[in-house]
């Protein structure tokens, strides 16, 4: 007797209409169909908008130092206090916060969260003392902080698999365009109308993007019963080694790049003999340089990932080399700042799907673990590079620095690479169904009768 094989409605499944019907019938050889590629959903967007936001809030300060130093009366260096609040606030923040939210829906999250960065940002903007000021940091950070975890875990869950590191382009495109424009914008703004100026600016972006979460995230409910959200059970995720590697690897590629882009100013100025007025444009060719390599990484990683992250990373190691030995020269200088740019976000939607992935069950750690990581080199590489500066070997030692970082990424790829292969291979093998065992000859006889 021939079995049949189980009908079924192929297209309906994924609400694309009535479907068609398949099992018996073959599928035609001669059809010209091609998938359609994945649209990424306005939601997305909405959210990339909110992370520009919040990074032209995170990296703006710099430009602002000394007008609001003058203006609190602190010193540089206590005022410089207020961007190490801020990355702190955004370590702590972030796993402290997803696990603290783990049971809310997360579009009320989302809402909550960036509500109170808005906040933090006007009482910024209306801080009459250095230590109102240094809280409204702390706020803002934590909101940040949790924004981007559950941020990160909501865009990831709007697109299939296949396009994970496109909805991550987006998320951190929006911190390239920060750097690009929102940075130098508020730079500019608080020179001409004053520090508080700025922090206003960025309430209101923060503003847009709430309206946008409203208006076009969807809501979800909580799960309940057996997949109820459940802190311990998320925690298993942190027993795999390849969470760490990713880990491991997102920290150390913000950590190569953030060594230079630190000292970056300086090594112009200093080492090249670029005029001071032509730094900002330097500055923001590595900004279009990394929003040049989110586009290519966010198109490739979800077809190559593991290709991505080791081109990325290890053309940045090459970049990073070439600018120690070539930082003297002011044409090859700025080619490589921009270039370093390119390799430096190329990888990072790979390195953020990458997370995802090995973390699929606990989505929301994984993105606070994430974003707790590229701090942890954002804060770690910026501190190797001045203990190398403070050692007098001058400022290309910078550009070893992030090299070095750089080619421990590599190795740290590596690695991931063949644990994932042998974990695939294991896999495998646990799947693939063993041949059943000979029956004796009087089963058999007793079966045909």
């Amino acid at each position: 007797m021939i079995r049949r094989t189980p009908e079924r409605l192929v297209g309906q499944e994924c609400g694309r209409g009535p479907g068609r019907l398949v099992g018996d019938m073959p599928a035609d050889p001669l059809s010209t169909d091609k998938p359609r590629p994945t649209r990424i959903p306005l939601a997305v967007y909405v959210l990339g908008l909110s992370v520009f936001a919040l990074g032209t809030s995170e990296f703006m300060l710099s430009g602002i130092l000394q007008p609001l130093a003058r203006d609190l009366h602190v010193s540089i260096p206590k005022a410089g206090l207020l961007v190490s609040a801020f990355a702190v606030g955004m370590v702590v923040g972030a796993p402290a916060l997803a696990a603290a939210t783990l049971k809310l829906p997360r579009r009320t999250t989302l809402i909550s969260l960036l509500a109170a960065f808005m906040l933090g940002q006007v009482a910024g903007a209306m801080a009459s003392t250095y230590e109102v000021l240094f809280v409204s940091r702390v706020v803002s950070a934590l909101a940040c902080a949790g924004f981007w975890a559950v941020g990160a875990a909501v865009a990831v869950s709007l697109v299939p698999q296949n396009a994970r590191a496109r909805a991550m382009a987006i998320m951190v495109g929006g911190l390239s365009v920060a750097n690009i424009a929102g940075v130098p914008a508020g730079s500019f703004l608080g020179q001409q109308a004053g520090w508080r100026s700025a922090f206003w600016a960025v309430a209101v972006l923060a503003a847009i993007g709430l309206i946008g979460v409203v208006a076009l995230v969807p809501h979800t409910e909580v799960p309940t019963g057996a997949d109820a959200p459940n802190l311990r059970r998320e925690l298993r995720i942190y027993r795999d080694k390849q969470v760490w590697l990713a880990l491991v690897t997102i920290a150390l590629n913000a950590g190569a790049v953030f060594a230079l882009f630190s000292y970056l100013a300086p090594l112009l100025t200093d080492v090249a003999g670029l005029p001071e007025s032509q730094v900002p444009t330097v500055l923001g060719l590595f900004g279009v340089g990394g929003l040049v390599g989110t586009a290519i990484g966010g198109r490739v990683a979800d077809a190559h990932l593991f290709g991505t992250m080791y081109g990325g990373i290890a053309a940045s190691t090459v970049v990073l080399t070439l600018l120690a030995f070539l930082a003297e020269y002011r044409v090859a200088a700025i080619a490589l700042a921009l270039m370093l740019g390119v390799t430096a976000f190329t990888t990072a939607p790979a390195l953020n799907a990458r997370m995802f992935n090995v973390a699929s069950a606990a989505p929301t750690l994984a993105g606070a673990t994430t974003t707790a990581s590229f701090n942890i080199g954002n804060t770690v590489g910026p501190w190797l590079g001045g203990l190398a500066i403070s050692a007098h070997w001058g400022y290309q030692a910078v550009a070893w620095v992030g090299a070095a970082m750089a080619a421990l990424g590599v190795l740290t790829t590596v690695i991931a690479s063949r644990v994932h292969q042998r974990s695939r291979i294991v896999a495998s093998s646990a799947h693939t169904p063993r041949p059943a065992d000979p029956a004796p000859a009087h089963d058999a006889q007793r079966t045909e009768v």
